[in-house]
């Protein structure tokens, strides 16, 4: 069964990091990225979701918090909370109408979309529609999109959004950093009620809807693509 691969960031990422960071000067070499020990996959249906506890990252509907929820489908409609709690995670990106730029990221990566749905337990951190008009913004239509065309550099870009074990947000806040699947860090302030991830460029980002469940993850919709420390 696929598992969550080693990615590293080269080419492309290493020089939008740069960008983003304002380096002085441009990388010429792979970005030092080392994965976390992989989870082992899921082997059996995911059992359905108990209420949020402290410390096991299993979040439900009702758990659901941000200034962008109510743009998400409701009750039992394809892509609400209480529908993509028994999906797998990128099942439910694809549902979620925040996250069309994500959702096609995510399917330009051979074999991503089914290494994330094999893993028992993820947190991942998805940048909205907005967050990747800015990124376009930022680094130029052609740059952007060479970024979009390199499933090697957005395979190490995703990574960067992807934590290794479940968390809800009163865990992330509780925590105050988390290890990427890439093996850099996220620190997280704020409040349970309205965490901020950073990211290794020191961007601070906020959530626009967390705590959203998924059979195997817990998803916080954010409004900044996180890059790893340049």
């Amino acid at each position: 069964m696929r598992r969550v691969r080693r990615w590293a960031a080269t080419g492309v990422l290493a020089a939008l990091v740069c960008g983003l960071a304002a380096c002085s000067d441009a990388a010429t070499g792979p970005a030092a990225a080392t994965a976390a020990a992989d989870p082992p996959p899921v082997t059996a249906q995911a059992e359905a979701p108990q209420p949020a506890r402290s410390g096991d990252g299993v979040t439900t509907s009702a758990d659901v918090f941000g200034p962008e929820c109510d743009r998400l489908p409701q009750g039992e409609a394809p892509g609400s909370p209480a529908a993509t709690s028994a999906q797998p995670v990128a099942g439910a990106i694809a549902a979620n109408p925040l996250l069309t730029t994500l959702a096609g990221a995510v399917d330009a990566v051979p074999g991503l979309a089914d290494a994330l749905d094999t893993q028992e337990g993820v947190t991942v951190f998805a940048p909205a529609d907005p967050a990747f008009d800015a990124l376009r913004t930022q680094l130029g239509d052609q740059r952007f999109e060479t970024l979009l065309d390199s499933p090697n550099e957005l395979d190490a870009l995703l990574s960067s959004h992807v934590v290794p074990r479940r968390h809800t947000a009163a865990d992330l806040v509780a925590a105050g950093r988390v290890t990427q699947l890439a093996g850099g860090t996220v620190r997280i302030g704020g409040t349970a009620a309205a965490p901020t991830p950073t990211d290794g460029a020191g961007a601070i980002a906020t959530v626009l809807c967390g705590n959203i469940p998924t059979a195997n993850a817990t998803v916080f919709v954010i409004d900044k693509v996180l890059v790893p420390a340049g």
